[in-house]
This record gives C-alpha cells, sequence and structure tokens, in this order.
C-alpha cells in the first residue's frame, strides 16, 4: 500500500486529469453520433446542434450516467486478483488510452466507437498487465453480443418507424395535414421513452428513487409537455407552395425539422448517459481505491456526484472545441437524410441506447446509430447507401478495440515504471 500512502493526491490528481481527457474525447468525437444526423438532415446548423448537445449532453451524463458507469468500473475486471496499486495504475492507463486513441480519431474525422476504446483498455491492462484470470471474460459476453445486437435492433426500429411514417404521411393524399396530425404522436412517443428510461432506473444517486407507477405518470407528463410544445411550434409552419414545386414534401419536411429538434435533444440525452461512463467509470474506480485508503474496488460501492460532473463537464468542453469535424463526417457521409428519415434514425438510437443504459450495458453509439441509418438505407433502397463511407467506419471499429487495449499495455507499464 506505500504506493498509495506515498502518492495519493498525486494519483487522484492524474486520474482526475487522464478522466476530463478521456471525456473530452467522447465530446470531440462520439457526440457526432448525437448529433451528426441533425446536421445531415439540415433540420439544425452545426452551432445549434453544438448547443442543444451541450445541454442535454450534460443532463443525460449528470442524472442518468449511474448505471453504466457500474459496469465500466466493476464488471470488467476481478478486483480479487488485482491489486489495489495495479488497479489505479490500470485504470489511469485506460483513460489515457482511450483518450489518446480518440484524439487522433477526431483529428482524422474518424467516427469511432469510445465503448470500444475503454473496454479494449481497461481489458488489455488487466489480461496482459496482471493476468488472464483477472479479466471477466463472462462478463464481455453480454458487452461483445450487444455491439451485434443493439445496431440490429436500432436498424429494425428505425425501419419500422421510417415506414411508418411513409405509410400515415407521406404516402398519403394530403402528407402535410397528416404530417401536423401525427407528428404530435411521434413528438409525445419521443418525450416518454426518454423519460420513462431515465426516471425508473437513472436518478437513484441524484436522490430521486420513484415507484414504478410513479415513474410512469411522471413520465407521461413529460411526454405530454413536449407534444403540447411540438403543438405550439407546428402552429407557425404553413405550407410553402414555391418549395413544393421543386420538391413536393418541402412543407412536410419543414414539419419533420421541428420535430428533429426534440429528437436531437432525446439522442444528445441518451447520449450522455451512456458514454460518460467510458471516462468515469475507470476514474471512479481509482477514486474509490485512494480514498479507501487502498482498499479494492468494489463493482457496487457508491459514485461520488462529483466523478459524474467531470466527465460531463469534459464531454461538453471536448463537444465544444473540437466537435465539429466528426459530425461534418458522420451527418453527410454515410446516406442522404432529410428530416423525416433523421428522426427516424434519431429516436431509434435513442430508444436503444437509453434502454441500455438503463439496465447498466454499455453498447458502442456509433454501432446503434449506423445500424440505424442503415435500416432507413434499407427502406429506401441499398442503393440510398454510402457503402464507402459504411466500410471505413466498419474499419475503424476493428481498429479501436486493439489501438486500445495496445496503448493501454504501454502506458500501464510506464506508469510501473515510474510509480512502483
Amino acid at each position: 500500500m506505500s504506493m498509495i500512502a506515498d502518492y495519493g493526491f498525486l494519483l487522484l490528481a492524474l486520474a482526475c486529469l487522464f478522466g476530463f481527457f478521456m471525456a473530452w474525447g467522447v465530446g470531440a468525437n462520439d457526440v457526432a453520433n448525437a448529433m451528426g444526423t441533425s446536421v445531415g438532415s439540415r433540420a439544425l446548423t452545426i452551432k445549434q446542434a453544438i448547443l442543444i448537445a451541450m445541454v442535454f449532453e450534460f443532463l443525460g451524463a449528470y442524472l442518468a450516467g449511474g448505471e453504466v458507469t457500474q459496469t465500466i468500473k466493476g464488471g470488467l475486471v476481478d478486483a480479487n486478483v488485482i491489486s489495489p496499486d495495479l488497479m489505479v495504475l490500470g485504470m489511469m492507463s485506460a483513460l489515457l488510452a482511450a483518450g489518446t486513441w480518440l484524439f487522433i480519431a477526431s483529428l482524422k474525422g474518424w467516427p469511432v466507437s469510445t465503448t470500444h476504446s475503454i473496454i479494449g483498455a481497461v481489458v488489455g491492462f488487466a489480461a496482459v498487465g496482471v493476468s488472464m484470470e483477472a479479466v471477466h471474460w463472462a462478463g464481455l459476453g453480454p458487452i461483445a453480443a450487444s455491439w451485434v445486437v443493439s445496431p440490429v435492433l436500432s436498424g429494425v426500429v428505425s425501419f419500422l418507424l421510417f415506414m411508418s411514417v411513409q405509410k400515415l404521411i407521406i404516402d398519403t393524399e394530403e402528407p402535410f395535414r397528416n404530417a401536423k396530425r401525427f407528428v404530435p404522436l411521434y413528438m409525445f412517443a419521443t418525450g416518454f421513452m426518454v423519460a420513462v428510461m431515465t426516471i425508473s432506473r437513472g436518478l437513484k444517486h441524484v436522490g430521486l428513487d420513484l415507484s414504478p407507477a410513479q415513474s410512469f405518470v411522471l413520465s407521461m407528463g413529460v411526454g405530454v409537455l413536449v407534444m403540447l410544445l411540438g403543438i405550439a411550434l407546428l402552429s407557425r409552419i404553413r405550407i410553402d407552395a414555391e418549395a413544393d414545386k421543386s420538391f413536393h414534401y418541402a412543407s412536410v419536411e419543414k414539419v419533420f425539422a421541428v420535430l428533429m429538434i426534440f429528437t436531437a435533444c432525446s439522442m444528445a440525452f441518451a447520449h450522455g448517459s451512456n458514454d460518460v461512463a467510458n471516462a468515469v467509470g475507470p476514474l471512479a474506480a481509482v477514486v474509490e481505491v485512494i480514498q479507501s485508503g487502498g482498499e479494492a474496488v468494489g463493482a457496487q460501492a457508491v459514485l461520488p456526484p462529483w466523478v459524474l460532473l467531470l466527465g460531463a463537464i469534459g464531454i461538453v468542453v471536448g463537444l465544444g472545441t473540437y466537435g465539429y469535424k466528426v459530425i461534418a463526417t458522420i451527418g453527410k457521409g454515410i446516406t442522404e437524410l432529410t428530416p423525416s428519415r433523421g428522426f427516424a434514425a434519431e429516436l431509434a438510437t435513442a430508444t436503444t441506447v437509453v434502454g441500455a443504459s438503463a439496465i447498466g450495458l454499455p453498447v458502442s453509439t456509433t454501432h446503434t446509430l449506423v445500424g440505424a441509418v442503415l435500416g432507413i438505407g434499407i427502406a429506401r433502397g441499398i442503393g440510398a447507401l454510402n457503402l464507402g463511407v459504411v466500410g471505413s467506419i466498419f474499419m475503424s471499429w476493428l481498429i479501436t478495440l486493439p489501438a486500445g487495449a495496445g496503448l493501454s499495455i504501454l502506458y500501464f507499464f510506464i506508469l510501473q515504471a515510474i510509480f512502483l
């Protein structure tokens, strides 16, 4: 325990710095998954998207980020096998490694998975730096399965949403009138879905622990409020006959552009709730070991609120300073998006990600969003997809796991040489 006794404050300060760096990377790179579709469909400008994301990424991270953080912190490695000293150095290495990879990817404009980055980094230091027994290999099964299940599920949901839009609105005799009639129902679904997932599972660490019935009623109220706000905004939209001459559905897409504001908010909230764990999970483990004076980390220990706050601030800073690059890549590269298509992709992704956050499963937002956009592409015909861009995104996913693991192992041995 001499390392923690001698260098406790320094290690804690470095861990906070590395955690903030990792959170910066989440904001700069992965937040494109939250806002790229809104920008690509021209429902929002990049400045508007960044402003919305700053608010709702922060709220999602701080209010609903606790469940997944517990999985990243204590569910990937066996604290009984890893000594407290090695746990501290290993988690610090994982944060620095994942942050480094995200920094490189952001400079290049590559949309990579922050979830892959941190999981690869944590497993890398534990398996190579400690021993193969240090990794909860059984615990990795559901996470690995989610990398297939989440894009497939998101793709199915987006396909069904897009087909419902086609049937109820686009392929009717009065699409504009039907858009005004049915879009408020989609708004209700958006508000209700995010609220019910968040309130029922995610707010316990801020002191709000409601019964299932209370959660349901409150979520219904949130859905109704969102719907009423949407109706008020939609009342200002009129048919633009001139625009409809060049594109028959121009006025309809204006209605969906209003809806996209709500789905963009829900997507940013969902992303913050799931992906803040990638930055603060390892940091929470380090804080716990140091504050307990070298006791082993426990998977279900209380998560300090300031740790979530640090991660939330880091995400916002990363988004504000460098998020525009990857937003441009993902918003315009995969397929041509209109507000009605972007809405289906965002709501499907948000539903999948917030649902995964509620049960503590760290899914890749990148995988989930690409699955949703592919679902829309399939609904329109495979020719609507830019398969070259999709292929390069798949390649970046394959590279990310070994990159995170390799950098983590390198940093782990460097930190060992310095502190042990």
